[in-house]
């Protein structure tokens, strides 16, 4: 598995919130969904994103923007707009004095918007559970992630806009899977930019030590491992290895290993209904009661605390 893989390998969309907004100026929406990842796409017009903290950043034809959750933003015509409307969790729409806002913007087939000739359109895509994005994607990205058209060209844009106001059996698996391919596009477009500040690890990856003892950690978390096994398979001495890892990666390979399971064990907890025993065993775990115990210390709840969103 490459540094790239292991990083995208999680995006799992199940019924993510899909829709074509179609504006006509002056607009401005208030995003506080709460919902850890959305994917925006401009396809005319031009739109400007605002994050609580940071600067406005305009989004024009072709561009696309990935915000990252829960902290709300503001998606309008012009930087510095006030808001008009707001979306709360679920995507529900209302004015700011809470009157819905659902049917009277509804404009066709995950359409919304004020009007149909309007002279901006926005693709947007949100994953709406935290399970369906790795933790490990999530720390990755910064709290904005802005591709310019000119940094990023996507096949898959102008499918998403045919397919994303159809409505036919099995439509919202077939966009799932698109959001899907088009977030892995975006993050590895994000990362291949120049001046790229990839994660610590990630960039580790190339070193010829270091990166090996990633990929086998990566790759078998459950296996248990130490300092000297990992050593031993990357053909230095053990005191070698702790030393250019912590450097490298900016903590040492345990520390590394307990992270990558418990995140691991994140994203199962919120998959499906695994047993905490079974989950504990596929991360590297003894049994429930070692895993609960580290999850509660690194992540400061309950693993079912956790599953169920307490």
């Amino acid at each position: 598995m490459d540094a790239l893989a292991g990083l995208l390998d999680g995006p799992r969309a199940k019924g993510a919130f899909l829709l074509r907004m179609v504006m006509e100026p002056p607009w401005s929406v208030r995003i506080e969904d709460g919902a850890p990842l959305c994917l925006m796409c401009v396809t005319e017009g031009e739109a400007w994103i605002t994050p609580s903290s940071g600067e406005p950043v305009p989004l024009r034809p072709g561009d696309l923007a990935i915000a990252r959750g829960p902290e709300p933003y503001t998606v309008a015509d012009a930087a510095g707009r006030p808001p008009r409307a707001r979306v709360g969790p679920g995507g529900e729409c209302a004015t700011l004095s809470g009157e819905p806002l659902a049917e009277t913007m509804r404009l066709g087939v995950r359409t919304w918007g004020d009007a149909l000739d309007g002279g901006t359109t926005v693709l947007v895509g949100t994953y709406l559970v935290d399970g369906e994005v790795g933790r490990r994607l999530l720390d990755a990205l910064p709290p904005l992630v802005h591709l310019p058209a000119e940094l990023w060209r996507c096949p898959l844009m102008p499918f998403l806009e045919e397919e994303i106001a159809r409505d036919e059996p099995g439509q919202s698996a077939v966009l799932d899977r698109v959001l899907d391919l088009l977030l892995i596009a975006a993050v590895r477009a994000w990362f291949a930019r120049p001046g790229a500040e990839a994660p610590a690890w990630y960039r580790a990856m190339a070193d010829p030590v270091v990166g090996r003892a990633l990929r086998l950690l990566q790759d078998d978390p459950a296996h248990p491992w130490t300092v000297a096994s990992l050593a031993a398979k990357a053909s230095v001495s053990r005191a070698a290895l702790a030393r250019r890892f912590t450097a490298l990666v900016g903590e040492p390979p345990m520390t590394y290993l307990t992270d990558w399971r418990l995140a691991l064990a994140a994203d199962l907890l919120r998959e499906g209904d695994a047993t905490l025993e079974s989950v504990a065993r596929r991360v590297g775990y003894s049994g429930a009661f070692a895993l609960s115990a580290a999850f509660k210390r690194v992540r400061g709840v309950s693993p079912s605390a956790y599953r169920s969103g307490t």
